[in-house]
């Protein structure tokens, strides 16, 4: 299966939820028989709320599906050093015929690294730190042995074999400046959220990144991560209300400049939204980006 992102795509976000009753596996196998093209779940391994590991949940996804690309949303660049996600994402996009989507982002829990021993990063350190991981990340796809040398992150004369079947697309969820520059220089998608970046601040943003893309010659694709309920009361941090409108709020998206979305179907019925998203919204999604 190619890896190569063209048109726009339609995903939706599912919990890492291990608490009793809860599938995420089996919630990505129906996200795959609806028609969505991604299924992408979050980073937070502290907690006390039972969760899984997100590269082990994809894992597992991944061998459950056939079709259906799997994102991280977003990996946690402090929590694990670039080589080592450099190699876990060549053999999970490669086991999986081509399917990854590496999404990954400063860190912004810092109480999550402070209770797992990880030192708090700085916001520049962040920035800095997600930069670097993405030199190293490409460098080890690409290069018979890559040295780098940066503030946070280092590899001397490493080796990465087998390389990747073809491209492993990289977005990066990013909000401040120095970030969104960064994203236009280095990533292939950009997602932010909703509930952090409102459209008239999403648009703001949007442009920042697209502006260092083009400096460098390069295009980022736009993803806009948006909490749904059909059928429910609307809110700043949720796009809600009946079919009609649900679609409208999101076509506004889309004219914005959002080509693709990741809805993240909210309430206690989770599946019977999913399929709601996939039966009454999806089609006019398609239809107007067609």
């Amino acid at each position: 299966m190619s890896s190569g992102m063209s048109g726009a795509m339609f995903g939706v976000g599912i919990s890492a939820s291990a608490a009793p009753g809860a599938d995420p596996v089996g919630d990505a196998r129906l996200a795959e028989e609806l028609g969505f093209d991604f299924v992408s779940t979050s980073d937070h391994p502290c907690g006390t709320s039972p969760t899984y590991e997100i590269w082990t949940l994809l894992t597992w996804i991944a061998a459950a599906t056939s079709r259906i690309r799997v994102a991280t949303r977003v990996l946690g660049v402090p929590y694990r050093p670039p080589a080592m996600v450099a190699k876990m994402a060549e053999s999970l996009h490669r086991l999986s015929g081509g399917r990854l989507i590496l999404g990954l982002g400063g860190g912004y829990s810092d109480e999550e690294f402070r209770a797992f021993g990880l030192g708090v990063p700085t916001p520049r350190e962040k920035v800095d730190g997600m930069v670097e991981a993405i030199h190293i990340m490409r460098g080890l796809w690409s290069s018979p042995s890559f040295t780098y040398e940066g503030a946070r992150y280092h590899t001397l004369d490493a080796s990465l074999e087998p390389k990747p079947v073809g491209p492993i697309p990289i977005w990066l969820g990013t909000y401040g400046n120095r970030a969104l520059a960064a994203t236009g220089e280095l990533a292939d998608g950009w997602i932010p959220s909703l509930g952090f970046a409102p459209p008239s601040v999403a648009v703001e943003m949007r442009s920042r990144v697209l502006e260092s893309a083009g400096r460098v010659g390069r295009e980022v694709e736009c993803v806009y991560n948006v909490p749904v309920l059909v059928g429910g009361s609307s809110s700043s941090s949720t796009v809600a209300g009946s079919s009609e409108e649900v679609v409208e709020k999101l076509l506004e998206f889309v004219r914005l400049g959002f080509t693709s979305l990741n809805l993240m179907p909210v309430g206690a019925d989770f599946r019977g939204q999913m399929e709601r998203l996939a039966t009454d919204i999806l089609p006019a999604l398609r239809a107007f980006s067609s």
